[in-house]
């Protein structure tokens, strides 16, 4: 039985690509709905409560493809079924990030906006349109008790007049960093972002993996805070669909990490009614 055909039919819709093939493709995807765990690259692990939603790295490299994007074959989508945010979580294996260092916002802010002419190059390449990063939504900012550092760019699409809103979470850990990239249409981003950073709370490392497991003789990146911001994942955006999609590009490694179509929530809710019905 395939339970997210109602899923697929607004999804292929919404990308414009109206195949049965697609539309079966993503109705068969393994959506883990909540309450329940999801795994994340074995190392650490996110609570899914009731009405949230969890693909794992396979299944979301499916759905990334079917989005029309470039995916590193690591990402975990986590997300509520309200569609309202969205978020995708990726570890960089790069070593134990020191923290002791000063974020100058503006200097990363034009590092970041020359990685973006970068990306863009690739991007009309592939026939997708161009992005220009019009500021900070939230300038880089560290908290040194939670070992989370976090930041919003707002960027603009070529040829549109609407706005859309970056946002990215690192958590620092033993081995290396999580990657959280979320997104949300600007008139949800304020309450996405409390939905998310009450749910980010259900984040644990595994016993070994966390930040204060560090021992000597770990491996240490060569790399501090301010490039987890510019140069680990400079940010990058896509508008894709009714909604748009976010992408932030991964600049040491050159590629992609691609954040779903926005207001999936519509399909994802009545996929999980037709669930329980």
């Amino acid at each position: 039985m395939k339970l997210f055909a109602a899923a697929a039919v607004l999804l292929v819709g919404v990308l414009g690509c109206g195949s049965v093939a697609a539309q079966d493709d993503i109705a068969n995807l393994k959506w883990q709905k909540g309450p329940g765990t999801g795994v994340i690259d074995g190392r650490a692990s996110i609570d899914i409560p009731q009405d949230y939603a969890f693909l794992d790295a396979d299944e979301t490299t499916k759905y990334i493809e079917m989005s029309q994007n470039l995916g590193s074959g690591d990402e975990y989508l986590f997300a509520p079924v309200d569609g309202e945010w969205e978020a995708y979580f990726s570890f960089d294996e790069d070593g134990y990030v020191k923290d002791d260092e000063k974020l100058d916002a503006d200097a990363l802010l034009k590092s970041i906006r020359e990685r973006q002419e970068e990306a863009n190059v690739e991007r009309k390449r592939r026939g997708w349109p161009a992005f220009t990063i019009a500021g900070w939504h939230i300038a880089p900012r560290y908290n040194p008790t939670t070992k989370v550092l976090e930041w919003a760019t707002v960027l603009k699409a070529e040829g549109e007049a609407g706005e859309s809103i970056n946002y990215n979470t690192r958590i620092l850990g033993r081995k290396g960093t999580m990657s959280v990239q979320v997104v949300a249409a600007p008139e949800h981003f304020a309450a996405g972002l409390a939905a998310f950073q009450q749910r980010v709370d259900g984040f644990r490392y595994n016993e070994g993996e966390r930040y204060a497991d560090f021992r000597p003789g770990d491996h240490v990146a060569e790399y501090g805070l301010a490039a987890l911001v510019a140069g680990g994942a400079a940010a990058v955006a896509a508008k894709k669909g009714l909604f748009g999609v976010l992408a932030g590009f991964l600049a040491a490694a050159w590629k992609f990490l691609v954040a779903g179509v926005l207001g999936a929530g519509a399909w994802l809710k009545s996929l999980f009614r037709k669930k329980t019905a």
